[in-house]
């Protein structure tokens, strides 16, 4: 790893770095364990809602892995899945409000994280700042 790969990974995990990865850990336990479970014990009720959640812990779970990885590709893919996870949540979260007999069961993004406190949708829009003012200090050191 190069200095300034150290440099980009440091600055993804401290200060609010360090709280987004927490965050992102948590969110990753509760879509895989909520999703694991439905898919588990009543997939034929929500097909759609519960592989959702299952999709949305997989992607909580790269974010969380690319924060703590850092460097500057994993940053860029972090970035890259925010905004995948931003969209998700805003395409799901219309969706569920326009046609909610498509959702007979919630997901994690139904009604914008609602069921979450509304953590997926802030989550993605906070991790989006943070990944881009991060690059923009270490392109100023450099």
């Amino acid at each position: 790893m190069t200095s300034g790969e150290a440099e980009v990974s440091r600055r993804l995990t401290t200060g609010p770095g360090t709280l987004l990865v927490w965050l992102y850990g948590v969110m990753v336990v509760g879509a895989v364990s909520r999703s694991a479970y439905q898919i588990a014990t009543e997939f034929d009720r929500a097909p759609l809602a519960y592989a959702l959640s299952a999709v949305a812990g997989v992607v909580y779970g790269f974010i969380t892995y690319s924060l703590v990885r850092g460097g500057e590709t994993a940053r860029k893919a972090a970035l890259a899945c925010c905004v995948a996870e931003l969209v998700g949540v805003l395409t799901v979260g219309t969706w569920t409000l326009v046609e909610p007999s498509a959702f007979p069961d919630a997901t994690v993004w139904s009604d914008f994280g609602r069921g979450y406190l509304f953590i997926p949708i802030l989550l993605p829009v906070s991790a989006i700042y943070w990944l881009r003012a991060s690059r923009s200090r270490d392109g100023d050191a450099a």
